[in-house]
C-alpha cells in the first residue's frame, strides 16, 4: 500500500475509475475516485525519497467538481478565501444596518459551524471572507447557510417600527438575493494569507467608498490595526 502499481495507480484502486491530475495547490500527483454525482474523493501521493520508487500517502482531501466547472478542495486544513455577490451585483448591502445585519449572522454561523474567521470585508454588492475549514460541515455548507439566513433577514417584508432603514434601498429581484455560485481560493501559506487580507482591507478604498481602510467599519482592518472588537470575532478557534 502506498506504492504505484504497473497500472499507474495505487494497487488497491486498480479496478476503480481514477482521475489522475496535478494537484493545483501543492504540485503533487494524486488519484481520485468518483463519489456520487458531485465530486471526487482525493487520495494524495508524493515521492517518498528520490532514490526509492515508493510513494507515501498524505492526508485525504475532497475535490468537489461543480456543474459549471468550478472545483473546490476541502480537507487539507487550508484557509479559504471566499467571494460571493448579491444577485446581478445589485447593491443589496448598501446601507450600514444591512451590512451590520450580515456581520451578526456571520458571527452566529461561525459559532454554529465552528470555523475561524481570519478576515472579511462586506461591500455594497459582494462579500469577501477568509475562513478556516469548519468543524461541522464544509465551506460550501457554511456559505449556503450564511446566504440563506441573511436573505431571510434582509428580504423585504412589512416593516416593524424602527426597521425602515434596514430594508431601505434596492429590493431583491423576486426571491433572489444572492448569485447562486461562490468562488473559493485555497490559501495555504502565510504570504497568501497576508495578500488576501491586504486585498480585502484595500477594497473599499479602491472603490472610492472611503479615503482610508479604517473608515470602513465592515472589514476586519480595525480589529487588526487598532485592536477594536467588531461584530465578528476574529481568530477564535474551537476545541475539537
Amino acid at each position: 500500500m502506498g506504492v504505484w502499481g504497473k497500472a499507474g495507480g495505487p494497487p488497491f484502486l486498480h479496478n476503480s475509475k481514477l482521475l489522475r491530475v496535478p494537484h493545483p495547490l501543492r504540485g503533487v500527483v494524486l488519484a481520485a475516485q468518483r463519489v456520487g454525482a458531485d465530486g471526487f474523493a482525493i487520495l494524495f501521493w508524493k515521492q517518498d525519497k528520490p532514490h526509492r520508487p515508493g510513494l507515501s500517502r498524505l492526508p485525504s482531501v475532497t475535490l468537489v467538481a461543480m456543474p459549471d466547472g468550478l472545483k473546490r478542495y476541502y480537507g487539507g486544513d487550508d484557509l479559504h478565501f471566499i467571494t460571493f455577490s448579491c444577485y446581478r451585483r445589485r447593491p443589496l448591502l448598501a446601507t450600514p444596518r444591512r451590512r451590520d445585519a450580515f456581520l451578526r449572522v456571520l458571527d452566529q454561523v461561525r459559532t454554529r459551524y465552528k470555523f475561524v474567521v481570519v478576515g472579511y470585508v462586506v461591500m455594497p454588492e459582494h462579500v469577501h471572507l477568509l475562513i478556516s475549514e469548519p468543524q461541522v460541515g464544509d465551506p460550501s455548507l457554511v456559505v449556503q447557510v450564511l446566504k440563506q439566513r441573511v436573505a431571510r433577514r434582509l428580504r423585504p417584508r412589512p416593516p416593524r417600527p424602527g426597521q425602515g432603514e434596514l430594508f431601505a434601498g434596492p429590493a431583491p429581484d423576486g426571491d433572489h438575493f444572492w448569485q447562486r455560485r461562490f468562488y473559493d481560493f485555497n490559501v495555504w501559506s502565510r504570504l497568501k494569507r497576508k495578500q488576501k487580507l491586504a486585498y480585502m482591507h484595500a477594497n473599499p478604498v479602491k472603490r472610492a467608498l472611503v479615503a482610508s481602510p479604517e473608515l470602513w467599519r465592515w472589514s476586519s482592518f480595525n480589529s487588526y490595526y487598532h485592536g477594536e472588537r467588531g461584530l465578528v470575532t476574529l481568530n477564535e478557534s474551537f476545541p475539537k
